[in-house]
């Protein structure tokens, strides 16, 4: 639709329109009633006041007091006169113009019922009028303020000038009206990112606040629950280890191999589980927000991949920078390479970005995963085939992990075919 086009996406420019367009639609409909109203019986008012006082000179002239006439016109009535024998008025030079005064003017000289012509073009030098009287020709050059009221024409300016500073007054009071609702969506993009929000300071009106209110009461409440979601699993992690280390004690002082060979792999499947809470309980570890170098960080993980068993292949675009908390996108890039490595011989990292967000591509030529089971990967403990990935030490926590980490600083994680035959896993994140 063309009106969503004209008008403003801020709230700033709507609220503007909705004060300012009544007072606009009011001025605009003011001056138009002020135009063929007022303006139009002030006109008429002075056209026959002039014309009367015209009479009263041609009135003289007739009577053979031309001299006298002369002298009333440029003293009384504001007007200089020239007097032309025997000269005819000209039609040719009469060229008739537009607007009200023009008519009213035209109107008033019918009444005289005598030939007449007037110029109205340059009306700051005044009004030229010639009336043919007799075989003379009477031609009167009249004040413009005989003919035109400027007083009229300041209020129209005083309405246009008001309606101004009402806009600007209307700005500068919406604009700090606004300015809480914008650091509120500033903190609460902030907040979303995962990063550590500041408490907002109440300001603005009651509506205003009582929003602010809430959202410091829901930040609360996110952050308490993060912390205990965090500590609960920092401590199920530390208490399990213990009754885990004498298990081990005693595997080890067991003879019977079958058993102890079916406990070993239990252990070690404990183990593995007990590590990625570990692992993830350190995802929640505040960290300091860093600018990063994507392309060297990339670089530093690929360093610790065996080349001779793996064929990788690196891409860079183009060097980019942005920022985050680097140990958390080195563990969620790692954790992507790591389920890479377990399945797959060819690896191919591509790194792009455009002017909002760069992209981290992953492919791999391994036997991939059913579109259907794109998005229950990264559930917590899902694992498409249990005891494959039980006997490769694996929880089930490594996508969750990293998609919770990647979500936090503002990005997220997508799965797709790959080309080479396997899996492609895009990791995109704003720049």
């Amino acid at each position: 639709m063309i009106y969503k086009k004209i008008i403003p996406s801020s709230l700033l420019g709507r609220s503007l329109i909705i004060v300012f367009a009544p007072i606009l639609i009011l001025v605009v409909l003011t001056t138009f009633i002020f135009y063929q109203t007022s303006w139009s019986i002030i006109s008429k008012r002075l056209a026959q006041s002039v014309v009367a006082d015209i009479n009263v000179i041609v009135k003289l002239i007739d009577q053979n007091l031309k001299t006298e006439a002369i002298q009333i016109a440029k003293k009384d009535f504001k007007m200089d006169v020239i007097y032309k024998k025997d000269t005819d008025l000209n039609p040719l030079s009469f060229r008739p113009q537009r607007g009200i005064l023009t008519r009213r003017l035209q109107q008033s000289l019918e009444e005289l019922e005598r030939p007449f012509f007037y110029d109205l073009s340059n009306l700051e030098k005044g009004a030229a009028i010639a009336i043919q009287l007799n075989n003379d020709l009477l031609i009167i050059s009249v004040h413009k303020d005989r003919l035109y009221n400027e007083s009229a024409f300041v209020f129209l300016l005083w309405m246009f000038f008001a309606s101004l500073i009402l806009l600007l007054l209307s700005y500068l009071f919406m604009k700090g009206q606004i300015r809480p609702l914008k650091r509120l969506a500033i903190i609460a993009e902030t907040l979303g990112r995962g990063l550590d929000a500041p408490e907002l300071k109440v300001s603005g009106s009651l509506e205003i606040r009582q929003t602010t209110n809430a959202f410091n009461q829901m930040r609360t409440r996110i952050k308490r629950f993060l912390k205990q979601r965090t500590d609960m699993l920092a401590g199920v992690s530390h208490d399990l280890r213990t009754p885990l280390t004498r298990m081990k004690l005693q595997l080890s002082l067991m003879k019977d191999d079958d058993a102890k060979k079916e406990l070993e792999y239990d252990i070690k499947e404990m183990t593995a589980m007990l590590n990625s809470y570990v692992s993830f309980v350190r995802g929640e570890t505040p960290e300091t927000i860093e600018n990063i170098q994507l392309n060297n960080l990339i670089k530093n993980i690929c360093q610790n991949l065996d080349r001779e068993k793996y064929e990788i292949t690196e891409t860079y675009s183009r060097k980019i920078d942005t920022s985050g908390r680097p140990l958390q996108i080195k563990r969620a890039i790692q954790n992507i390479l790591d389920n890479a490595r377990r399945y797959a011989s060819k690896i191919q990292i591509d790194v792009s970005a455009n002017n909002d967000e760069c992209f981290i591509s992953i492919s791999d030529n391994g036997p991939g995963i059913p579109e259907k089971n794109y998005e229950d990967v990264f559930k917590p403990f899902f694992t498409l085939d249990p005891s494959r990935n039980k006997m490769k030490g694996e929880s089930g926590l490594g996508m969750t992990i990293s998609r919770d980490i990647i979500r936090s600083h503002g990005g997220d994680i997508k799965l797709s075919p790959s080309s080479i035959g396997g899996l492609k896993t895009v990791i995109n994140l704003p720049i």
